[in-house]
């Protein structure tokens, strides 16, 4: 058994764990004072770089000035490990929410956290997606707030970029705000699909122009999203496409 596999099993696995579920009880007791959802986000920025700390994790940071901390954007990632979310969290320092699995509200401590922070449900059904996405919609207006959407649908086996899913455009359109590229590379390395360790390592994150919106229609969003696709493929390091029509 190797020294790293080694060094996950006794201490990165255990003190993840322990984070996670400290991070969780300190959500739910302050949920019983009534501590709003903007406190919560804060304990789980705090989860989040909890998590890099123990694992060795370090970001290195690129374009962070092209995002106004006060504006209310769609930030649109790559997705390739489940630490893509945490690394995300610590380093973009605005007010934003994300799309997640229905199911993922159902897990212990993170499924509360999830809820009372007041991320967004994505139900696998075609119609109550869609009414969620609307919802979605209506809260980048009513409140001010980002989303975090990765619009692959799933994370990526191989560390490639698959193709893109519409609705990260179409809350961006009807909720009228920019789209912003996010492109993350080094995470296949740090904790591959199927993987359980999260391995020590250097990981980057790029940020791109931001995408306007105000002018574009919901009949655009195809074209929209082959661009930001696009874009994505550029700061991730990989090669352009043609999305299959």
């Amino acid at each position: 058994m190797s020294l790293a596999r080694l060094r996950a099993i006794f201490i990165t696995d255990p003190l993840i764990l322990f984070s996670t579920a400290f991070h969780g009880t300190w959500n739910l007791i302050v949920d019983l004072f009534g501590a709003g959802e903007d406190t919560q986000v804060r304990i789980a920025r705090h989860w989040a770089k909890s998590l890099l700390q123990v694992s060795g994790v370090h970001v290195h940071i690129e374009g962070l000035e092209k995002v106004d901390r006060n504006g209310s954007y769609v930030f649109v990632s790559n997705h390739v490990s489940y630490m893509d979310t945490p690394v995300i969290f610590t380093h973009i320092p605005v007010n934003f929410r994300f799309l997640a699995k229905s199911k993922l509200f159902k897990w212990p401590f993170i499924g509360t956290h999830l809820t009372r922070a007041r991320h967004i449900s994505v139900p696998l059904e075609a119609r109550a997606a869609l009414k969620a996405m609307s919802d979605a919609s209506h809260t980048l207006k009513s409140r001010g707030i980002s989303l975090l959407v990765f619009p692959e649908g799933g994370r990526s086996e191989s560390g490639k970029l698959q193709e893109f899913k519409d609705g990260a455009a179409y809350l961006a359109i009807k909720g009228g705000v920019p789209l912003v590229p996010i492109g993350l590379t080094g995470m296949h390395d740090i904790l591959p699909m199927h993987s359980a360790d999260v391995r020590p390592g250097h990981v980057t994150l790029r940020v791109g122009d931001p995408i306007p919106t105000d002018t574009l229609k919901l009949h655009d969003r195809g074209r929209i999203t082959q661009e930001l696709r696009d874009r994505v493929a550029e700061l991730s390091g990989q090669a352009a496409y043609t999305q299959t029509k």
